[in-house]
């Protein structure tokens, strides 16, 4: 294993894109970044750009999202680096296709040989032989094929990343999310436009109560400085008129008390609106970019998602037609073989029927003279016949039940 095994087989490239989301890149990162994408991910350059391209976007919007609401970060951060590792290139499907690129020159290599036919019985030896060499490469085909079938399906099934429905799970959670965060804004922008409103109602009061007062306190005032002449003037309604100008002193007091009072109830009431409109304006600001961050996030998985299912049905498409191609390939190979074997056997069967005829003949001669050394060798002989092509048919049964068992 390689070192670029070793790092595909690792979280390297996924570690290195978080951090990215989480402090913007600079433009020598950025093409460093890229280069590292041409290396380790799947598609083009086209591919690689737009996902650059959505890393900064969501680096861009991570950039305002501080304070957490619904969605967590850390939740965003493990959607983003699955999407990553989905778009990564698979080192055991690198390592399938040089086996299967091996076994297709092998087979390019190979042609299916021709079992030879010789009625010879003298050279039987010699053609069960070359009839056990042709079924043993014929066997080797077959097992070749086989292999490369085996890894055309393990590379079939072989991927990265999400199944479709955790994909669909991700993105329904996202826009769940982003919908409640909107939701949520225009109720805290409500709240504030009626706080807006009763903050108007307490002014317009405020300014009401304070006109009346102040028209009543100059109303006041008035009446003490007449009371005041009078008091120079009449010194014989003193007791008189200094009772009411204590009276008047007094009810003058409690008017600006009463004055006091409201304007410091008002004030309380002004500042515990102007908090709670500040609070509610951080809460907006907070779900608006929170649901700026899981749109961008949606759009980032949407957009890997499509890379990735492009990449998944070409490699699925490539795998279905290699296995129709070396499908055919195995049934006209099959084809070949037992034609071989029939034209092998019709003539070996036909010469140990005529050895047997022979050896009955030479049993009844025998007979007849078992001291006749002619006769002698000549059964021998005859024994020796029957027992190569018996040795031939079952080699030939044998390797015949074999590439049934392996093609089957």
């Amino acid at each position: 294993m390689n070192f670029r095994e070793v790092f595909l087989h690792s979280q390297a490239l996924e570690g290195m894109t978080l951090s990215m989301i989480l402090e913007a890149p600079n433009d020598e990162e950025v093409s460093l970044l890229l280069e590292i994408f041409g290396l380790c991910l799947t598609g083009g350059k086209e591919i690689h750009t737009a996902t650059m391209s959505s890393i900064l976007n969501l680096a861009k919007a991570f950039s305002s999202y501080e304070d957490e609401v619904l969605a967590k970060r850390e939740e965003l951060l493990q959607y983003a680096q699955g999407a990553i590792a989905g778009l990564k290139q698979n080192a055991d499907i690198a390592r399938i296709d040089f086996e299967v690129s091996n076994i297709r020159q092998n087979l390019d290599g190979m042609r299916p040989q021709q079992l030879s036919s010789d009625g010879d019985i003298k050279s039987s030896e010699a053609t069960t032989l070359a009839t056990a060499e042709d079924l043993k490469a014929a066997c080797a085909q077959i097992q070749l094929c086989s292999r490369l079938e085996a890894l055309l399906l393990k590379k079939k099934y072989l991927n990265n990343g999400d199944a479709p429905e955790i994909h669909a799970q991700k993105v329904d959670k996202l826009k769940i999310l982003s919908e409640s965060l909107v939701s949520s804004a225009s109720k805290a922008e409500t709240r504030i436009a009626d706080h807006r409103g009763q903050k108007e109602e307490a002014l317009n009061f405020r300014v009401t109560k304070t006109s009346e007062v102040s028209q009543l306190e100059k109303e006041l005032a008035a009446e003490v400085e007449a009371l005041e002449k009078q008091r120079d003037k009449l010194e014989a309604e003193l007791k008189k008129v200094n009772t009411s100008l204590a009276s008047a002193h007094a009810r003058l007091h409690i008017a600006r008390e009463e004055r006091d009072q409201f304007d410091e109830a008002s004030n309380q009431l002004l500042l515990h609106l102007k908090i709670k409109e500040d609070e509610l304006s951080r809460s907006i600001a907070s779900y608006r970019a929170e649901a700026d961050v899981c749109n961008s996030f949606i759009n980032f998985l949407e957009g890997t998602w499509v890379f990735h299912a492009s990449y998944t049905e070409q490699k699925e498409k490539q795998v279905n037609d290699e296995l129709e191609r070396y499908e055919d390939y195995f049934v006209s190979l099959a084809v070949r073989l037992l034609s071989a074997y029939k034209d092998e056997l019709g003539p070996s069967i036909t010469s140990i029927r005529k050895l047997v005829e022979n050896l009955k003949e030479s049993d009844m001669a025998g007979d007849v003279s078992n001291d006749n050394t002619e006769e002698v060798n000549k059964r021998k002989n005859l024994e020796e016949e029957y027992l190569n092509l018996e040795a031939k048919v079952f080699s030939i049964r044998t390797c015949l039940c074999v590439s049934i068992i392996i093609y089957g």
